[in-house]
C-alpha cells in the first residue's frame, strides 16, 4: 500500500480551528462629543453648558423664593390696609361684639364665634364619616370598589363651593326646616343648643355643609397615612390572634392617629377659610346666640358680603383686619397640619395593594 493511501476504515481527520477575534469598533471623537466627553456637546461647548444650566438653576430658585414672596406681600399689604383700626380699637377690636359702620362702632366677636361654631360643628360630622371611607378604602374594600370610591370622594373636592351653596339653600334647609330641626328641638331642646323657631338657614346649616365640604381633604390625608402603616405591623397583630377590628384599632389607628389628627386640621383650615357655601346658608346676622338654629356670621362672609359697601376708610380698615386674622390663622392651622402629616409619612414606603 502506498504511503499516500489512507485506510478507508481509519477515523476522519478534522481540521484544526482557527482562533477568530471580533474587533470592537473604537469610538469615534465625534460620538464621544455628544456625551460632552471631550468637553464638546452637541448642544454647544461646556462653558455654554454652564452658563445655561446656571440660567436655569437660577431661574428655578427664583421660581420657588417667590412663593415666600407672595405670603409676604400679602401679609404686608393686610396690615398696610389695617392700620386704621389697629390704632384706634386695638386688641379690643377682636373682643368687642357692636358692629356698626354707621355710628363707626366695630368689633370682630360675632364673626370670630361664628367661625369657630361652625368649623367645630363640621369637625364633629365630617371626622367619623372622613376616617370610616379611609379605613374602608384601605382595609376592607374590594379592589373592584376601591377605585369608584376614592374617585367619587376626590370627586367631591372638585365641586365649586357655590354649588354646594345653591344645593344647601333648595335642598338641605327645607330638608332641615322640616325634619330636622323639629325633632332636635322635641329632643335636644332642653339644652339651648337646639332651641328657637326652625329657620332652615344659621348656623346649623353652616356647619352641614362646611362637614361636607371637608370630607374630602380629611378622608384624603387619613388615607395616605394609613397607607403609610407598614404591612408587617398588621400581619404581627393578626399573628397574635387579633381580629381585623382589634387589627386595625391597635395596629393601625394607633400608629397613624397623629398623621389623622394632622387631616382634621387640615379640615380644620379648609372650614375656617370657606366663604361662598356658608355666606348663603348661615343667615349673616352679626350676633352671638346659643342655639345653632339662630342665623349667625363667620369672619369670611362678613368680607364678601359688606366689602364692596365699605363707604368710608375705617370701614375698609376693619374688614381688611378681619382678613388678616383670618389669613394669620389659616396659615398657622394649615402648617401645623401638615407638620402632623409629614411626621407620620415620611420615610415609609406605600402598600402595594393601595
Amino acid at each position: 500500500m502506498a504511503a499516500s493511501e489512507v485506510p478507508s476504515n481509519s477515523p476522519a481527520v478534522k481540521p484544526p480551528k482557527v482562533a477568530t477575534t471580533v474587533e470592537i469598533p473604537k469610538p469615534k471623537p465625534e460620538s464621544l462629543k455628544d456625551f460632552g466627553v471631550l468637553g464638546q456637546s452637541r448642544f454647544g461647548s461646556s462653558a455654554g453648558v454652564r452658563v445655561a444650566d446656571n440660567i436655569f438653576r437660577g431661574a428655578m430658585l427664583v421660581s420657588a423664593l417667590s412663593i415666600f414672596g407672595i405670603v409676604l406681600l400679602v401679609l404686608w399689604e393686610l396690615i398696610q390696609k389695617s392700620q386704621m383700626t389697629l390704632h384706634q380699637f386695638g386688641w379690643k377690636f377682636f373682643i368687642g361684639s357692636d358692629w356698626d359702620p354707621v355710628a363707626g362702632n366695630f368689633g370682630a366677636l360675632p364673626f370670630i364665634y361664628g367661625t369657630i361654631v361652625s368649623s367645630i360643628l363640621a369637625l364633629i360630622i365630617a371626622v367619623p364619616l372622613s376616617v370610616g371611607v379611609a379605613v374602608f378604602t384601605t382595609e376592607m374594600c374590594p379592589k373592584a370598589l376601591r377605585t369608584p370610591i376614592s374617585f367619587m370622594v376626590e370627586l367631591l373636592a372638585a365641586i365649586p363651593s357655590v354649588i354646594y351653596g345653591l344645593w344647601a339653600i333648595f335642598v338641605l334647609a327645607p330638608l332641615l326646616r322640616n325634619y330636622v330641626q323639629p325633632w332636635l328641638a322635641k329632643t335636644l331642646g332642653w339644652t339651648g343648643l337646639f332651641s328657637g323657631p326652625p329657620y332652615g338657614i344659621g348656623m346649623l346649616a353652616a356647619g352641614v355643609i362646611l362637614a361636607i365640604m371637608i370630607i374630602p381633604i380629611i378622608a384624603s390625608v387619613t388615607r395616605e397615612v394609613l397607607i403609610a402603616v407598614p404591612q408587617n405591623q398588621r400581619e404581627g397583630v393578626l399573628a397574635l390572634g387579633a381580629t381585623r377590628w382589634e387589627m386595625i384599632r391597635t395596629g393601625v389607628l394607633r400608629n397613624a392617629r397623629i398623621g389623622i389628627v394632622g387631616g382634621v386640621i387640615l379640615g380644620l383650615g379648609r372650614a375656617l377659610g370657606e366663604t361662598m357655601a356658608v355666606t348663603m346658608v348661615i343667615g349673616n346676622r352679626p350676633e352671638i346666640a346659643k342655639s345653632l338654629f339662630a342665623p349667625g356670621y363667620t369672619m369670611a362672609s362678613v368680607i364678601a358680603n359688606e366689602f364692596s359697601e365699605a363707604s368710608d376708610d375705617l370701614y375698609l380698615s376693619a374688614l381688611v383686619e378681619i382678613g388678616l386674622a383670618l389669613f394669620i390663622v389659616t396659615m398657622i392651622v394649615n402648617a401645623l397640619a401638615r407638620l402632623l402629616v409629614w411626621s407620620i409619612t415620611r420615610g415609609t414606603p406605600a402598600r402595594a395593594h393601595a
